[in-house]
This record gives structure tokens, C-alpha cells and sequence, in this order.
């Protein structure tokens, strides 16, 4: 894998990863709507803090997770929980307070999400941590360009989410913004149970 293709096949991933629904999207979008675009980019930025030592995990280990399932589905159960209360959050949100007065630990929220998310987990250990391995044996170089075109596109992408959701907000107001952001609460319902489901099958199946 040359240098180029590493990066490009890193920004692929990254911009798909970035656009894909999930709880890590919701939050970022409620939390723009509810506080403004800093909130929504300070949750945006919760993947350059978990994900460091899963695909140093993933790189030293990578075909070494078969038998994992059981500990995934606990994991995948515990964010599902973690993301059902954020989801309570959002849908009894009544617009009070102000950005300033109110504004939540957006990054720590995130961070909870996301490291409580098994979907980094899988991803790092089935196709992006072969790929960083198999780039660092053709060219080192490779390596750090699939991880920087990986995370640009990743946290860029969802930047701009957080940005076009907070200007959304000149343009909703009243109950119209107050049920915009029940209903991200509800999109946080959705990826709760599909992460309690996912983790409840994997722990059968193991």
C-alpha cells in the first residue's frame, strides 16, 4: 500500500465513519442545537481521546480477539445504558438555561459514549488495524497517513455537523427547537437499543 493509497483509503473511512448514525452523531447534534456549536465540537473531538488506546490494542493484537465476544456484549450493554441516559437528557429537554449558565460536560459525555461504544472496538480490530499493520510493513510512512486522513475526515466531518446544527438555531425557536432536540433524544433511544441488543446477542452467542 503506497503512502497515497493509504491515505486516501484512510479518508474514505474516516468521512464514511463520520457520516454513519450513531450515538457519538446524536449527541454532537443535540448538544449543538441545545448549547451551541462549541458544545457540539468539544463532543466531536471525544474520538482523538478514546480512540488512542484502542488502536494501539488493535495494532499490537490485531487477529487475536476471536473469543472476545462475551466481553464485547458488556461492553456494548454498559453504552447502550450510558447512551439511554443521555437520551433522557435530551427529551426532557425544556430550553431553559442559557449556553453559559448550562453548558454541559460535552467532551466527557462524549468520551463516555464513545469508549462505551463497541463499534470503535470492531472496526480497529477488523479492517482498521490490519490495514495500519499492513501499511507500516510496505511503508511507515503509510501507516501515519492512514491514521491522519482517518481522524481529519472524521472529526472534520463531524465539526461541520456541529457547526450547521448550531446555525440551525437562528433559524428554530420556541417549541420548534425545544422538539428538534427531543428528537435527537430519540435518535439516542434508537442506538441505546440497538447497543443493548447487540450486547445481549453477543453474550448469547458466547
Amino acid at each position: 500500500m503506497t503512502p497515497t493509497a493509504a491515505l486516501s483509503a484512510g479518508a474514505v473511512l474516516g468521512l464514511s465513519a463520520g457520516a454513519a448514525p450513531g450515538p457519538l452523531t446524536a449527541l454532537v447534534l443535540s448538544l449543538s442545537l441545545r448549547h451551541g456549536a462549541a458544545q457540539g465540537a468539544r463532543a466531536a473531538l471525544a474520538p482523538l481521546v478514546t480512540d488512542a488506546p484502542i488502536v494501539a490494542a488493535a495494532v499490537l493484537a490485531v487477529f487475536t480477539l476471536a473469543g472476545a465476544g462475551p466481553l464485547l456484549g458488556v461492553l456494548s450493554i454498559c453504552g447502550g445504558l450510558f447512551v439511554a441516559w443521555l437520551g433522557v437528557k435530551s427529551a426532557s429537554w425544556a430550553g431553559e438555561g442559557s449556553v453559559e449558565q448550562r453548558a454541559p460536560a460535552s467532551l466527557r459525555q462524549a468520551i463516555g459514549a464513545n469508549f462505551l461504544n463497541p463499534n470503535p472496538y470492531v472496526f480497529w480490530f477488523t479492517v482498521g488495524g490490519p490495514l495500519v499493520v499492513r501499511a507500516w510493513h510496505e511503508n511507515p510512512t503509510g501507516a501515519a497517513l492512514f491514521l491522519a486522513g482517518f481522524y481529519f475526515c472524521l472529526v472534520g466531518l463531524k465539526l461541520a455537523m456541529a457547526l450547521l446544527a448550531s446555525k440551525s438555531r437562528s433559524f428554530v425557536s420556541g417549541r420548534g427547537r425545544i422538539w428538534m432536540v427531543r428528537a435527537m433524544g430519540g435518535a439516542l433511544f434508537a442506538f441505546a437499543a440497538l447497543l443493548l441488543y447487540d450486547g445481549i446477542t453477543r453474550l448469547l452467542s458466547g
